[in-house]
């Protein structure tokens, strides 16, 4: 459940697609309000263009800083100011910075050191210094595959051509006759589906990759589970999370913690109730 804490949502428009405004303001919203809504960029560039019906639609203010020099990326210094004035204002609890540019690293840092919660987004190539300087990181680009693919898994798939009515025996002799031979040769030469390979390879995994998600379930498991060695699923996830800020069961294909620790075949899950509590998932090691 969301909750109501304030975000101040600072928008690197030189490093953001424009595509990803929904999956942004759909993420924020999971962890609290956004209070402040703001892009930055120079909007005399006509290649910031596309962005306009977004902000209008969504209610996101657009703030001007010129290009300087060519070559140089001028919003950086503009979104540290504003961040750093509504961080003394009070008004929030914080921020989501939206860039995949690692010059927001320090300002990351300096933002938690005052007790700010800092969520990131941005692309896979993202440096880590800049996600490792966030509590929570998000990557666009594999959030946003993974709601296509679930699009078109919910369109409606199209129905298999009617079979043509039987012809009488001579119009269907006829017919075999005009039917070139070479035919067979055209269907082997068609190989469909290879564009659709090279787009999912195309985009990055994530940094923390399975393999160092493994490890790290194992030494929670071991070093937090009761007596029994049993451990609550929810409190797995908290500890994942403060252990890896880019750690997101939908960069690996779920859409909840439950499945994805079912699809390691590392651990025993089962419903329990303890303390006359409701009953809780709850795991342990095979």
């Amino acid at each position: 459940m969301a909750s109501d804490n304030r975000f101040a949502v600072l928008i690197d428009a030189d490093n953001v697609s424009v595509k990803y405004i929904k999956i942004i303001l759909d993420e924020i919203s999971k962890d609290g309000i956004a209070t402040y809504k703001r892009i930055y960029g120079d909007w005399t560039n006509p290649s910031l263009i596309s962005w306009k019906s977004t902000l209008l639609d969504n209610s996101i203010i657009p703030v001007q800083q010129y290009s300087y020099t060519t070559g140089k990326n001028s919003t950086d210094s503009a979104m540290i100011i504003d961040a750093m004035d509504i961080l003394y204002s009070g008004r929030v609890e914080g921020f989501c910075l939206v860039s995949s540019d690692s010059d927001f690293t320090r300002l990351a840092a300096r933002l938690r050191e005052s007790g700010m919660t800092v969520i990131g987004m941005g692309e896979s190539k993202t440096p880590n210094s800049f996600i490792a300087a966030c509590n929570k990181f998000k990557y666009l680009d594999i959030l946003s595959a993974a709601d296509e693919a679930e699009a078109e898994e919910a369109a409606p798939k199209a129905e298999p051509a009617k079979k043509p009515a039987a012809q009488p025996k001579k119009t269907a002799q006829k017919a075999a006759a005009k039917k070139p031979k070479e035919e067979p040769k055209a269907e082997k030469e068609t190989k469909p589906a290879e564009p659709k390979k090279q787009q999912e390879k195309a985009i990055e995994e994530p940094r923390t990759s399975l393999r160092t998600i493994r490890r790290a379930l194992r030494t929670i498991v071991r070093e937090n589970s009761d007596e029994d060695n049993w451990i609550m699923v929810s409190q797995v996830g908290n500890l994942l999370d403060k252990r890896y800020t880019d750690f997101d069961v939908r960069n690996f294909g779920f859409s909840k913690l439950t499945p994805f620790l079912e699809s390691l075949d590392m651990f025993e899950i089962k419903d329990m109730k303890k303390d006359s509590s409701s009953p809780q998932k709850y795991v342990r090691l095979k």
